[in-house]
């Protein structure tokens, strides 16, 4: 991967060409972004992926759902189907992708859609009868024909998009310079306990705007790990051996937490979104036990025996959390 990308080190001076056209002609108004008169927050990075736009998006829901009615709006990556879909009950994985299943099932009683084509996907939303207060815009910070009130743009502290090029040969979906558009920057998957002066040292590298606000975030890991018929405490695994199996753009942070755990396993290791195949699921059934992730245990519950899979959740733990709590509920109050 790594050769393939310095082949098509040429390419990025193109694609920056092109890239940056098109946010100019969005600036200058030439082409044009709707607005909406309902409040719509945008999550979103300026890289491919490892950020963690799903917790993120989760702390929104879990933050907003108890006063409001919310909506989803995700692309759905990697669906078998086209068009816009709200997902119900019986909605399987493969029609809508595996993060807005992930929410599907997590929060039941919200609204959940899928659309490529955002514009058509909140105008399809707004038409429902029980249309929602809030629509969440999950990966929308490049669809610039929806003008969102509130973008929230993520960064991994350990790959800063100030730290990374333009693809093909860096991750950047765009130029550096797109952060300017975030109203809220969060540093996500920081260590626990992030020193000030290192929060000093990236504000200052990041360079925001007076009236951006930034904030840092921690992944969480649960001690109690579930399947759909049970749940156990994480500790149980010290005593037998078991496969990770993982298809998530980092895995490296979960690896580290179950190895401080103590825990003895096996590491197999997909590509974000992975769509495991008849030959994978075959090799998997011949394991004793596997532990994944949320987002990979909704594309193989149902194609591996239950009683022997079992997913870890993560949550987002912000810092100063009650000050963004209150940004993004005053923003919304504005409404």
């Amino acid at each position: 991967m790594k050769l393939l990308r310095k082949i098509f080190f040429p390419i990025v001076p193109i694609y920056y060409l092109i890239t940056s056209l098109r946010n100019k002609l969005f600036d200058f108004n030439l082409l044009k972004s709707k607005s909406y008169n309902i409040p719509i927050i945008c999550v979103g990075n300026l890289s491919v992926g490892g950020t963690g736009k799903s917790p993120m998006i989760e702390y929104l829901v879990r933050l907003l759902q108890k006063n409001y009615s919310v909506a989803v709006l995700s692309r759905g990556y990697k669906r078998s189907t086209s068009g816009f879909i709200l997902a119900n009950e019986k909605t399987k994985v493969e029609e809508i992708g595996d993060e807005p299943y992930q929410f599907k099932n997590k929060f039941p009683d919200i609204l959940i859609a899928v659309d490529a084509d955002r514009q058509h996907g909140i105008e399809e939303i707004l038409n429902l009868n029980n249309s929602p207060d809030i629509i969440l815009l999950d990966d929308g910070f490049q669809h610039r024909k929806v003008k969102a009130g509130l973008y929230i743009l993520l960064t991994s502290f350990h790959k800063l998009y100030t730290e990374d090029i333009l693809l093909p040969y860096g991750d950047l979906r765009e130029s550096k310079r797109g952060a300017k558009r975030a109203d809220v920057i969060i540093v996500t998957k920081c260590p626990v306990d992030l020193k000030d002066e290192v929060k000093a040292e990236i504000s200052k590298k990041l360079n925001l705007n007076n009236d951006q606000k930034l904030f840092f975030s921690s992944i969480s890991y649960g001690d109690i790990i579930y399947s759909d018929k049970e749940s156990k405490p994480i500790d149980k695994l010290i005593a037998q051996k078991f496969s990770l199996v993982t298809g998530i753009a980092n895995s490296q942070p979960l690896v580290e937490y179950l190895r401080s755990k103590g825990l003895t396993f096996e590491h197999l290791d997909f590509q974000d979104h992975y769509n495991f195949t008849a030959k994978d699921i075959d090799k998997l059934k011949n394991k004793k036990f596997i532990l994944t992730t949320e987002k990979d245990y909704v594309r193989l519950k149902d194609k591996l025996d239950a009683s022997k899979l079992f997913y870890l959740p993560i949550s987002t733990e912000i810092n100063n959390a009650s000050d963004l709590n209150e940004l993004i509920k005053q923003f919304v109050i504005k409404f």
